[in-house]
């Protein structure tokens, strides 16, 4: 059984600037308010797990994941245009729609962790972010014949540790809680 998907969530990613602008946008705007709490004491008190990054290294790999998901997202659309197969274009009607579910996911994230100190509740998002998105990967591979799994595989390897991040600094600090 196939998704209907509204037209204009498949117009976005058919025209590949509109596919990188938008994930690069709403990740921009989601975040925005994280760089103020990030030089907060709040922040700086929370107890890192280890391997965590300079916060310096956080806008510029997302950045480049945002433009990977976004042209994935183009890939996607591109190969449902052309797809004959049911079982193709069942699966890519999946996969795009959890490309937006995806995205929903991710830009909750920033709000959540950031702006209600809720790293427990920002874990929870970030486990269903991860999920869906190595699901949607694995939807998107054979229809697209691996195109879009490989922009989406730096994608699901950095959520998977940014999940580790997230878990770390929730049990690290889990009784400092307010």
């Amino acid at each position: 059984m196939s998704l209907h998907i509204p037209n204009l969530l498949l117009a976005i990613p058919r025209n590949p600037v509109t596919a990188l602008g938008l994930p690069l946008a709403l990740g921009f705007l989601s975040s925005s308010p994280s760089s103020k709490v990030a030089n907060s004491n709040w922040y700086s008190n929370l107890v890192a797990p280890p391997g965590r990054p300079a916060r310096e290294a956080f806008p510029f790999v997302w950045s480049l994941l945002y433009l990977s998901m976004g042209y994935a997202s183009h890939v996607a659309v591109k190969s449902l245009d052309s797809a004959v197969l049911p079982a193709n274009r069942d699966d890519l009607h999946t996969g795009i729609a959890l490309y937006y579910g995806q995205l929903a996911l991710n830009c909750l994230w920033s709000p959540i962790f950031f702006g209600t100190h809720s790293p427990g509740i920002a874990l929870v998002d970030s486990v269903l972010l991860t999920g869906t998105t190595w699901y949607m990967t694995k939807l998107l591979d054979r229809p697209t014949n691996a195109k879009a799994t490989y922009f989406l595989l730096p994608y699901c390897a950095w959520l998977g540790y940014a999940t580790y991040l997230n878990a770390g600094t929730w049990w690290l600090n889990r009784s400092n809680r307010k």
